[in-house]
């Protein structure tokens, strides 16, 4: 093997050396240096690191807000109603070393893990709450008593909770047929007392308005009665006053109505009378008449 063969396979040997020892730690992340299993060293600066060739690895987590939503879950509340509860926590890794002790290294450890910590907190702070305030404003202090809980057991795994929310609270099938069925059987008895009351204000504006109506009839009838028997006096009046001005034409001027009452065209009366009958009077007066 010449000279330049081995300073070749030299450069080589070391430049991979030098690309094992060297590693980067990104600003999201955070490492944990390993040395044939075991952590020795936790660094959380970003920048370039050393370590010892081939003897120690690099494992790195992720130093940002993680997430886990729990799947839909039935929760017993206080009032003994049923809810299914479907949640959503934030969490970040705090302390690397205790969560490669604890849980390993995949994210999928400690959601296994977040899993059983978040249903056990929903169950015990939900049990203690009515429905009411699970719907009311009272939910953040309930999210926050839940993240509390959750907070302090999920500490000895290394991380920290930032918070639990509930993205979805519903009531079982069941449970939401009934509750609807309750509430349009309120607001059909609603409508009906609605509608009763509607038909009694009817019937109480329609008899107000009948007896308005009867009273007003009745005061015009006896208003008009009233004018026509004083019209009919005055006319009586008037006609006595003229009758005893002249009673030879007030006999006469009477004579000529029955006269045209009685030879009118289109009348169908007949008349059996006397010539000499008083009816006849007048025309037995006529100068060159001839009885």
């Amino acid at each position: 093997m010449n000279r330049l063969t081995i300073i070749a396979v030299v450069f080589v040997l070391a430049v991979f050396t030098a690309a094992s020892a060297f590693f980067t730690v990104h600003q999201t992340q955070q490492v944990i240096i390993t040395q044939f299993g075991e952590p020795i060293r936790v660094i959380r600066e970003p920048g370039l690191h050393v370590k010892l060739p081939f003897i120690q690895s690099v494992i790195a987590l992720d130093r940002r807000l993680l997430d886990y939503e729990a799947s839909g879950e039935e929760v017993i509340l206080g009032d003994q109603r049923r809810l299914i509860v479907d949640s959503f926590t934030r969490f970040r890794i705090t302390d690397p070393l205790l969560f490669f002790q604890t849980a390993g290294v995949a994210e999928s450890g400690i959601r296994g893990r977040l899993a059983s910590i978040v249903s056990s907190a929903l169950r015990r702070v939900l049990g203690n709450e009515a429905l009411l305030n699970v719907l009311s404003a009272d939910r953040l202090r309930i999210m926050n008593e839940i993240r509390d809980q959750v907070n302090r057991e999920a500490a000895r795994f290394g991380i920290a909770v930032e918070d639990v929310r509930i993205r979805r609270a519903d009531l079982p099938e069941e449970n939401t047929q009934a509750v609807l069925s309750r509430m349009q059987s309120e607001r059909e008895r609603v409508a009906r007392e609605a509608r009763a009351e509607g038909a009694e204000q009817g019937a109480r504006i329609r008899a107000a308005a009948d007896r308005d109506r009867t009273v007003l009839l009745a005061e015009a009838q006896a208003q008009a009665d009233i004018l026509r028997g004083q019209g009919e006096q005055e006319a009586i009046r008037i006609s006595a006053d003229a009758f005893q001005r002249d009673p030879e034409f007030f006999g006469f001027w009477r004579s000529m109505q029955a006269y045209r009452e009685a030879f009118s065209e289109g009348g169908d009366s007949r008349l059996l009378l006397s010539p000499e009958s008083e009816f006849f009077r007048f025309f037995r007066e006529i100068p060159g008449s001839t009885r």
